[in-house]
């Protein structure tokens, strides 16, 4: 494998950066959504006991002791909650927003990897070729022993890029599927918590 390596040339050094790069920042997603991850109905039913039992303060508390971002931002509502639902709304639109934003945080660089990894192996392709069409004028033969050297070069480079690109876009599309899953959990909570609290005001009112 080193020696696959070292024959590919110059360009697969850049290309075994960017999948260091990558490989760092997918175990940082891994373990950042792997603990925004949780189980969102039996979150949603403790918070519904909560604001039977205790109200407002009691659900915030179960809000703060949970982890994740679905308990960020209805908290963030709940904490807004004396002063009217339009607040409490705007809150958990607010907070949704910065959720998102700390959800996605580093994908782009993982979609850049991508992209990047096999243009990489592709301009070391090119470079090889280029290469043994160099090696042909100085020898003026065509001989395979002469162009055999650049010809290799150019198609482990493309390999390595191709294989680097591949791996991360697994990683990548993982990722994506759990980010989706987190926001449909926080959209959802959301109005759960908006009907609880309308109701709670509708009882208040009787």
């Amino acid at each position: 494998m080193v020696e696959l390596f070292l024959a590919g040339g110059p360009f697969m050094w850049p290309i075994l950066g960017l999948l260091v790069i990558g490989l760092g920042f997918s175990l940082e997603r891994f373990w950042t959504l792997t603990r925004a991850s949780v189980n969102t109905r039996k979150f949603l039913a403790r918070l519904h006991n909560a604001l039977q039992e205790g109200g407002i303060e009691a659900a915030a508390a179960e809000c703060e002791k949970t982890p994740g971002p679905v308990a960020s931002i209805l908290h963030a509502g709940l904490s807004r909650a004396n002063k009217g639902l339009e607040h409490v709304e705007k809150a958990i639109t607010n907070a949704g927003s910065i959720e998102m934003a700390f959800l996605e945080r580093g994908m782009i660089v993982l979609a850049t990897v991508i992209v990047l990894a096999p243009m990489m192996g592709f301009t070391g392709t090119v470079s090889g070729m280029v290469g043994a069409f160099d090696s042909i004028k100085k020898a003026n033969d065509i001989s395979p022993a002469i162009v055999a050297g650049g010809i290799s070069e150019a198609l482990l480079t493309t390999l390595f890029g191709l294989v680097v690109a591949m791996i991360i876009q697994i990683f990548y599309n993982y990722f994506t599927s759990r980010i989706d899953k987190l926001i449909i959990d926080m959209e959802e909570s959301s109005i759960e918590l908006m009907d609880a609290l309308v109701e709670m005001e509708e009882k208040k009112n009787q």
